[in-house]
């Protein structure tokens, strides 16, 4: 591994992966929900694509043999190990607004994942509108018969991970949530880790 790097729960974590490297991200102490955004290094109007990754799939949830695909339908990175399984396409990451209309007004200035996306998108000179729809690492997120959404607890434990090969040059932008008012992060929010590996 050429970086090894602990990120704090309510951190931002964005980096360069270039093709061919490997990523892995650990759930160090389990039940955490780590959100992502994936660009095209190259041109990052083209970015990762929930409908694209779901329907090349026929499958919801990002598992073992996943390639996840841009809205060119192009191949982002492919995911070649996950002793967790199961990871959420189908929930945004946690807002202001969101907070608001889930948890009442108290929780407006709690930590957001869409404003971590944001301050770091301005740092690398792109824009709010940048963001698009995210990935949800170690959660997973149920869809009932009436359309309804609900979190499902206890997916994941401490050392569990995921790793995926760049299948182009992307940028990965990673909000390590924070969010205390449901149980993606079993209301416990703790660190990530991430390990880059040369191809």
């Amino acid at each position: 591994a050429f970086l090894d790097e602990t990120v704090r729960a309510g951190d931002a974590w964005m980096h360069t992966i270039r093709k061919g490297q490997v990523l892995r991200m650990i759930d160090v102490c389990g039940n955490q929900s780590g959100d992502v955004q994936i660009y095209n290094a190259a041109d990052t109007s083209e970015r990762y694509s929930a409908p694209n990754t779901i329907t090349a799939q026929a499958n919801t949830m990002i598992e073992l043999g996943t390639v996840i695909r841009s809205n060119a339908g192009n191949a982002l990175l492919t995911v070649i190990a996950d002793t967790c399984g199961e990871h959420d396409t189908l929930g945004s990451g946690c807002s202001a607004e969101g907070n608001v209309i889930r948890y009442t007004g108290k929780t407006r200035y709690m930590h957001s994942c869409r404003d971590t996306f944001t301050k770091n998108l301005l740092n690398a000179g792109m824009s709010k509108r940048d963001q698009t729809c995210n990935l949800n690492f170690f959660t997973k997120v149920l869809l009932d018969s009436t359309g309804r959404l609900e979190f499902a607890d206890g997916i994941s434990g401490p050392g569990k991970y995921i790793e995926m090969r760049a299948d182009m040059d992307v940028v990965f932008l990673l909000s390590n949530c924070a969010q205390l008012n449901n149980p993606c992060n079993d209301y416990n929010p703790t660190p990530l880790r991430m390990i880059l590996w040369e191809s």
